[in-house]
């Protein structure tokens, strides 16, 4: 397609990157000076665990809003209609909501936690720990390539850039503000995307549903979506309709997105991360609105773009006209584009290129200081350096960041060249990563859960969940290939059996042989000291000392213990009030998930409705309200709350530039 020039693509992905970096950069700055913001170790990977609620709801959706956030939403949505988008979103983002439960339950349990694999070392010793190391940098893996693999296809298609090039360019602006100013910084520019891609996506919604010389209505768009209906039904949909929550392939990809999500949410310590920097009694709010959020980009560009492209195909100005789009562009990911560029022409093209290249670069970012702590804290501090100091783990982080940066590249070019694509690795990453999402949950849900099974049911579920898809590939089609198991039933079978057996193996094993724990060891964890060498203080109780040292020598593991001022007592009041906070997380985000996979969805199901033209406005309606609150929420709100620390950084910018000269008497 190229609609756009090769010059501004590199433009785009290079220029603009360096010089988002560089405006980072100088943020990062202006906090220092004008903040006594101080570059410890804890503000580099934790941001000073004091992080309010707007900012850290506004850092859960850049960092969840991916390249498929935006690309197989749309794609879903062009194949399977209306249904596309709503399980896309909801499938999606009940995993956000239920992990404010584990956000609150850090907070309890392990206040001073750095990654969530600290927490794993801690109580079940080296080989567990072992284990879910591998998993988590899986995890990042997974979701590395895939942000490059669509961000990269998109780039590609709409300015002719070579692909390779962009997997490498994409994160170099990340890779910078990164560097210099940790979790902190990603924050900030976390806030900056989020703003970006709420403006274009309402933009879209605005410009298809109102304003487009095509479309301009949600009466139009349902008439073009009646025809489309008739000329191209939808198989397993009702009567054919792109009209209709029923939808037996809308309803299994549903069911993949569920389980597979949960893996990227569970397993990866980017999420962990924000829970870690959040203030305690902001943690629960953060997730809730950051899910509630998050769930109106997918929904609403989905219902937009997607929708469009179906609606919008016949039509001359469509890029692909006369022909459909090949099943090969839709699963990489180039349905978005193509509606874009229908309904906006060049504008079009250029607001998705900058849609994708905030969402890759911002996501990235997460990936890039998750990556950094666990390897810090988890595998440098751990096992090889345990006395290391602030400072030297600042350094290992900065080389991880550099690092991580460039295998990102190296890991999407190698995909690319082995023919998978965006859609492929979607749907595969919950057979590889969720089986372990039950078993880190049960670590700081379920005291009796053992160090032996927190070892073998990750293992053992990766086994049935790769035995079960590529058994259900032959089954279905009589060979074992890329397409086989790519299709939609043996995703389904891998993703089902990866997350029910790890818990089914968990509790098993558990069940025989029952661990008791109290979590006093994890609570016992600090935070680093950054001056000197990190050894336990002389004013902690001697017999507390000696036993956990004990316990620690035992296990092999590397564990910092706290002073009585850091956190060894609870303070009774203050738990009150997390236990409270932890009990509105159970109740709230159960309540969420209840009705979003299925209160809303199954009764529309199972009835067969096909949409009538004032029940499809109310869902267009529905959409674009959404997302003009979920703005509201995570554009506006984190403003307000740091309106006291804008304010002062205003004042003191100002009282800066109005000093006046000093004066040297002769």
């Amino acid at each position: 397609m190229a609609i756009l020039s090769e010059g501004l693509g590199y433009g785009i992905i290079l220029g603009f990157g360096l010089v988002f970096a560089a405006i980072m950069t100088l943020i990062t700055m202006i906090q220092k000076r004008f903040l006594n913001e101080k570059v410890t170790s804890e503000e580099y990977m934790a941001a000073g665990r004091s992080v309010k609620t707007g900012l850290v709801a506004s850092a859960v959706v850049s960092s969840w809003t991916w390249a498929a956030t935006l690309l197989q939403s749309s794609s879903v949505a062009y194949k399977y209609g209306i249904s596309g988008p709503f399980w896309y979103a909801s499938g999606a983002c009940v995993q956000v909501l239920l992990f404010s439960v584990l956000a609150i339950e850090l907070k309890r349990k392990c206040p001073n936690a750095h990654t969530f694999l600290e927490i794993i070392s801690i109580r079940y010793g080296r080989q567990a720990h072992f284990v879910l190391l591998f998993f988590g940098l899986l995890t990042n893996i997974i979701v590395s390539a895939m942000l490059l693999l669509g961000g990269s296809a998109v780039v590609t298609t709409l300015t002719g850039v070579n692909t390779i090039a962009a997997c490498f360019l994409l994160p170099v602006g990340v890779i910078i503000y990164t560097l210099f100013g940790g979790l902190k910084a990603t924050f900030v520019a976390d806030y900056s995307h989020t703003v970006v891609i709420m403006v274009i996506v309402l933009l879209f919604s605005f410009t298809a549903y109102t304003t487009s010389d095509l479309i301009g209505s949600p009466g139009k768009m349902y008439d073009l979506l009646q025809q489309a209906s008739a000329m191209h039904p939808v198989s397993g949909n009702h009567e054919g309709s792109y009209l209709t929550m029923a939808s037996s392939q809308g309803l299994m990809f549903g069911i993949i997105n569920l389980c597979s999500n949960f893996g990227t949410v569970f397993i990866d310590n980017a999420y962990w991360q924000r829970a870690i920097a959040a203030s305690p009694h902001s943690t629960v709010k953060a997730y809730l609105i950051g899910g509630l959020s998050w769930f109106a980009i997918p929904f609403t560009l989905a219902t937009t773009l997607g929708i469009s492209a179906v609606a919008l195909e016949s039509n001359e100005r469509f890029p692909t006209f006369p022909n459909r789009l090949l099943p090969s562009d839709v699963s990489a990911g180039l349905v978005a584009p193509n509606a874009a560029v229908a309904l906006l022409g060049h504008g079009g093209a250029v607001a998705v290129l900058l849609l994708v290249f905030m969402a890759v670069t911002s996501a990235a970012s997460a990936e890039l200081i998750a990556v950094s702590s666990v390897c810090t804290f988890d595998i440098y501090r751990t096992y090889i350096n345990p006395m290391a100091t602030g400072k030297q783990l600042i350094s290992v982080s900065h080389a991880v960041v550099g690092g991580f940066g460039v295998l990102m590249g190296v890991l999407a070019v190698i995909l690319k060249e082995a023919g998978i694509d965006l859609g492929y690795l979607y749907s595969l990453m919950g057979v590889l990563i969720s089986s372990a999402v039950l078993p880190v949950t049960f670590s700081l849900l379920w005291k009796k859960q053992s160090a032996l099974a927190a070892c073998v049911a990750p293992i053992g579920g990766l086994c049935v969940s790769i035995t079960a898809w590529l058994v259900c590939a032959k089954i279905y089609t009589g060979e074992i290939t890329l397409a086989s198991t790519g299709s939609d039933q043996a995703m389904l079978a891998g993703n089902l059996a990866a997350l029910i057996s790890g818990g089914v193996i968990s509790a098993a094993i558990s069940f025989i042989k029952p661990d008791n724990y109290t979590f006093e060891g994890t609570r016992s964890l600090r935070q680093v000291a950054n001056d000197g060498v990190n050894t336990p203080e002389s004013n902690s109780s001697s017999d507390d000392l000696a036993r956990i040292e004990k316990k620690a020598a035992k296990e092999s593991i590397s564990l910092q213990v706290t002073t009585p001022k850091e956190g060894w007592g609870i303070d009774v009041e203050e738990d009150a009030k997390l236990a409270k906070a932890a009990r509105f997380a159970r109740w709230s985000s159960g309540i969420l998930t209840v009705v979003l996979i299925l209160v809303w969805p199954l009764p529309m199901f199972f009835s067969n409705y096909v949409f009538s033209r004032g029940f499809y406005t109310g869902w267009v309606v529905l959409s674009i309200v959404w997302a003009i609150c979920s703005a509201v929420a995570v554009t506006l709100y984190p403003l307000w709350e740091s309106r006291a620390a804008i304010r002062q950084v205003f004042k003191g910018i100002y009282q800066y530039a109005n000093q006046k000269p000093s004066t040297t008497a002769v």
